[in-house]
């Protein structure tokens, strides 16, 4: 283990395993802030930077599979706007500069937004198009550039689809998914579609269309499966994965909250908790426990899967403060990633 400097934070280079042939899991915990999305270039640049600093480790090879946290390109949806929306004191503020600029546009699609908070839908669906064309050519470009496989966190769009290998934004209720890259640069057809939004998430994002549901992705490193978050909280998700023989599991996640990952647990939000959870566990394990018994770790033999992680997004934008320590789990042994900030965790399989 050791630290490397990424313009204002250290991150933490942290190696499990020995190099091999058959391919690795590379997790990027990244540390994010306004000022990485206020252009593609910016978001680019900033991703780039962690996946130099994995090169220059040798842990990027054909077989390499990179996985980014959730809600990674969800901030995309302030690319092109002015500092009242960048440098606002809190997400309201942002949000509020955001509507002021679109305006006219805004008056025009709220009466037909059908969720609670039609506005937040609004304005995401206002920038869906150039959210989706930067986040495509943002992760696009590093997977060609590296000539690895690349799960690309997650990101807010309505109705997406996939193209002739381009994610695009269509037109109904948003949803919130992630895209896997292959070493070409072109997406798979099919995206992994969060089931289970949690409570703060409904009031704007839609559960996963029943045609959507946990795709399997075949890489170079093994057949792969992809669970957005919560997703991965319930045994649902692993039974599919396990009727196709998924070989490993990313889980790109995301708490937006500081300090709760060592406070009580306060269970399952959003959808009800499945029935081989003991009521007893809520407000007795911590958060970090709790995704050590329910999530990924205490959840992948389900699915007969040997490999895996969930991959946290960590940073400071607006008045949203992060929490989250990124597990990987090998062969039956789940490891928890100390680091609070920013890390490259890299797992040889």
């Amino acid at each position: 283990m050791e630290k490397m400097n990424n313009e204002l934070h250290s991150v933490e280079m942290i190696e499990w395993g020995h190099k091999n042939q058959r391919g690795n899991l590379l997790g990027i915990q990244p540390f994010m802030t306004t000022a990485d999305y206020v252009s593609g270039e910016a978001f680019f640049a900033k991703l780039n930077s962690y996946l130099e600093s994995a090169d220059q480790k040798g842990w990027i090879n054909k077989r390499t599979i990179i996985i980014w946290p959730e809600y990674i390109g969800a901030w995309l949806v302030i690319a092109g706007e002015g500092p009242q929306v960048y440098d606002a004191k809190n997400l309201n503020n942002a949000m509020r500069a955001l509507a002021l600029r679109h305006i006219s546009r805004l008056a025009l699609t709220l009466p037909s937004a059908k969720e609670k908070d039609k506005i937040a839908a609004s304005l995401f669906r206002l920038k869906a198009r150039s959210m989706a064309a930067l986040y495509h050519s943002t992760f696009s470009a590093l997977a060609k550039k590296y000539s690895a496989t690349i799960v690309a966190g997650s990101i807010l769009l309505p109705a997406p689809e996939v193209r002739n290998g381009i994610i695009a934004a269509g037109k109904g209720p948003l949803y919130n998914v992630s895209a896997v890259y292959k070493p070409d640069g072109s997406a798979y057809p099919n995206l992994a579609c969060k089931l289970f939004p949690i409570a703060s998430e409904l009031d704007f994002i839609a559960a996963a269309p029943t045609n959507e549901l946990f795709p399997t992705f075949e890489t170079p490193a093994g057949r792969l499966g992809v669970l957005v978050c919560a997703d991965s909280w319930y045994p649902e998700p692993y039974k599919k994965l396990k009727s196709q023989n998924v070989d490993l599991i990313a889980v790109p996640s995301y708490i937006p909250e500081s300090g709760v990952w060592d406070k009580p647990w306060q269970g399952y939000t959003g959808a009800s908790a499945p029935e081989d959870v003991n009521k007893t566990d809520v407000g007795r394990l911590t958060e970090g426990q709790g995704w050590h018994k329910y999530a990924l770790a205490g959840r992948i033999h389900q699915a007969g899967a040997k490999s895996g992680m969930s991959i946290f997004l960590r940073g400071s934008l607006w008045d949203l403060r992060t929490d989250g320590r990124s597990i990987l789990v090998d062969n039956g042994e789940a490891m928890e990633v100390k680091s609070n900030e920013a890390a490259i965790i890299n797992l040889w399989l």
